[in-house]
């Protein structure tokens, strides 16, 4: 396998760098000289420039002052700093919400929000939408062709909904060129319940807490509708930097697994993936919880587009808008930088620069803090994965090679966590996703994270908890799927609602009732606390052996050309299959009835992973907290060894040939990880 070309033709190697606000230290000229020196020390090579800045960039309407920025992105290009250059539309000026108050946003609750804060603008707006316009086209011919700037940041962290008018009439037009009529409309969304029926289109309005949220398919459809409004504002401030530049790429960063938008809309929009990144670290008494989401949020960026992506925010060292915003300890930092790296990112990148003197990210993490110079840990903390990155350079652009992938997806995610039962106080849709990822994580599998509508070819396995919406072809991709060869894992409440989130008739998991060999004739909701005991099945074909526990949910099923390969013990259900197995053509589905213990994940997923011969990173048992990842490009693989815990761990080889590049060198088949250490290894590819 070839590496993937460079994201930016004109840059080798990790991006290392992060977001930089010079237009605040305007008038400390002795600060801005001093970036440029620390800068060089700290190993940075890019910036992300010009966030938030267009009150400094257009101080009153019509008056532009580009002259900051010109001697910002000259002394940039000379010192050698590459530049993602920002465009400000995610904080408007004030004197665009004083005279134009229509950029305003509007809440929920029907009223109109004051000038402040940042995305608080109308993506609908005709005036914004050309202020935008504007702004970008002026930013685009003067600096879209120099040297220094490698690519375009669009806004920052696309959010948020508006209720305004404007918004009103335009997701009405939306619904209409969906659903052409008003009895499609009111059939999709089940409207005689409550007599809701809609008889005019102007009667439609979106879901509000004064007003209607109690049609499913209403709310449902006003998500997809902020994600397709978002998505064509995001066109809409792309096309003047492509008209001057085409060439030139473009990202946006998106924020993990932000509820509000739909990141896969996105896909045929930017040219790369971002994201930006904060876990909670040190919640527990290892790092491996905020490990196992983090890994899997990059491989959900990563699997997008299929190719590298940019970490284009962490902090260095602490956030300071979290409950607790706790310090990063030694070694951790360089650690998670490398997380992302060994999970298909080419860039690691920071929020912020230097701390702000003021407002409310004055004590949020920066490289540089207010005392101003090198000599701190952080600052050393932040030069020394500056050096790692340099040294490891060969990897960029290498690709991660997935045998398995897991099913994250976004709408499915609304749908189910507006069903108003069988817990309303919580299905844990993401929490789920989770586990079943984790118990791959923990064995070394390389993992692909997607969506329902993505193709399943060139996978080995597939596991797709809890999809309770099954949109049109995604039970006939999943049969192709299995019918020549592949193995599918689906769980409890799935197959419930369609595309419109009405429930299938018939039966259920729905469309994947033939498939799953099972009917689930009912589901039975616990309290927190209570636990329902199973144990696998005698002479089951996975050769489980264990007892287990369910949590939460318990679905009541029935055989259909399945087999058990685990019982409940208890409740009424008891006798009644956990867990079962189906032979479909070539292939094989598992359906987990209940939510079980991370033991019987565990166990299930390691003879399942067995079974189908999933690549591993690591032909070896890693230890507890060890996380193990390869990269692979032009006939090389590149093995990253991390330890999440604070104790020092004991990593077991598999014989075949490596040459250290990072960290700890091999011993006798051996790698021995520090306490929260890494060790990045390269070996022919096979």
């Amino acid at each position: 396998m070839a590496k993937q070309p460079p994201i930016f033709p004109n840059v080798q190697g990790f991006l290392h760098g992060g977001d930089y606000n010079p237009d605040q230290w305007l008038a400390y000229p002795d600060v801005l000289e001093r970036d440029m020196e620390l800068m060089r020390e700290a190993k940075w090579n890019v910036v992300s420039l010009g966030i938030f800045s267009w009150v400094s960039l257009e101080p009153e309407e019509g008056v532009f002052t580009f002259d900051w920025l010109d001697e910002a992105v000259e002394r940039l290009t000379n010192a050698g700093v590459r530049i993602l250059l920002a465009t400000p539309s995610g904080a408007r000026p004030a004197w665009m919400s004083a005279k134009y108050p229509e950029v305003l946003r509007v809440a929920p609750d029907g009223r109109r929000n004051l000038h402040g804060g940042r995305h608080n603008h109308c993506y609908t707006s005709p005036v914004y939408r050309e202020k935008v316009r504007i702004i970008n086209q002026k930013l685009a011919e003067r600096y879209a062709h120099h040297p220094g700037v490698i690519g375009w940041h669009v806004s920052n962290e696309y959010g948020g909904e508006c209720h305004c008018p404007l918004c009103q009439q335009a997701f009405r037009e939306w619904l209409k060129r969906k659903y052409q009529t008003l009895d499609a409309l009111n059939h999709a969304w089940w409207t005689p319940f409550w007599s809701h029926t809609y008889t005019d289109w102007s009667q439609i309005e979106s879901p509000m807490p004064h007003g209607e949220m109690s049609i499913h398919g209403l709310n449902l459809d006003w998500k997809r509708f902020v994600t397709h409004q978002t998505v064509d504002f995001c066109r809409h401030e792309m096309a003047p930097l492509k008209e001057v530049n085409p060439k030139l790429p473009v990202t946006t960063n998106f924020m993990g697994t932000y509820p509000g938008l739909n990141y896969w809309r996105f896909r045929d929009v930017l040219d790369i993936i971002s994201w930006d990144s904060y876990p909670r670290w040190h919640t527990h008494e290892t790092l491996e919880p905020e490990a196992v989401h983090t890994a899997m949020v990059h491989d959900l960026n990563r699997s997008i587009l299929k190719k590298p992506f940019l970490l284009m925010e962490s902090t260095p060292s602490v956030t300071n808008w979290q409950a607790v915003s706790k310090q990063k300890r030694p070694g951790v930092h360089t650690l998670v930088s490398l997380q992302a790296v060994a999970h298909g990112a080419d860039s690691v990148q920071y929020f912020q620069w230097r701390k702000s003197r003021g407002s409310c990210e004055k004590f949020h993490g920066a490289v540089v803090d207010h005392v101003g110079h090198a000599n701190t840990r952080v600052f050393r903390d932040v030069q020394a994965v500056g050096e790692m990155l340099e040294r490891l350079a060969p990897v960029a652009g290498a690709e991660v090679q997935a045998d398995a992938a897991v099913i994250f997806d976004w709408e499915n995610r609304w749908a189910l966590e507006d069903a108003k039962g069988p817990r309303n106080v919580g299905l844990h849709y993401e929490e789920t996703v989770v586990r079943h990822y984790a118990a791959l994580w923990r064995m070394g599998v390389p993992m692909d994270v997607i969506d329902e509508e993505q193709p399943l070819d060139g996978y080995k396995l597939v596991v797709a908890p809890m999809l309770y919406m099954v949109r049109p072809g995604v039970a006939e991709r999943m049969k192709a799927f299995v019918e020549a060869g592949g193995t599918l894992v689906l769980t409890y409440w799935s197959g419930i609602v369609d595309e419109n989130d009405l429930v299938f008739l018939g039966g259920f998991p729905g469309p994947l009732r033939e498939l799953a060999g099972v009917w689930a004739e009912e589901i039975d909701a616990l309290y927190d606390g209570e636990r329902v005991p199973v144990s696998a099945a005698q002479g089951n074909p996975l050769g489980l052996a264990g007892r287990y526990e369910a949590r939460e949910l318990c679905e009541v099923i029935h055989l259909e050309g399945a087999e058990p390969i685990a019982l409940y013990d208890g409740e009424y259900y008891a006798g009644m299959p956990a867990a079962t197995v189906h032979r479909v053509g070539n292939g094989t589905v598992y359906y987990v009835a209940a939510r079980l213990d991370q033991g019987f994940m565990n166990e299930f997923f390691s003879r399942v992973a067995d079974q189908v011969q999933l690549r591993r990173a690591l032909d070896a048992e890693l230890p507890d907290g060890v996380s193990a990842m390869v990269r692979s490009g032009d006939g090389v693989e590149y093995v990253f060894l991390m330890n999440f815990t604070p104790a020092p761990r004991e990593v077991k080889l598999d014989g075949k040939t490596y040459t250290p590049l990072f960290g700890e060198a091999p011993n006798a088949g051996m790698v021995r990880l520090s306490g929260y250490g890494v060790s990045v290894l390269e070996r022919p590819a096979l």
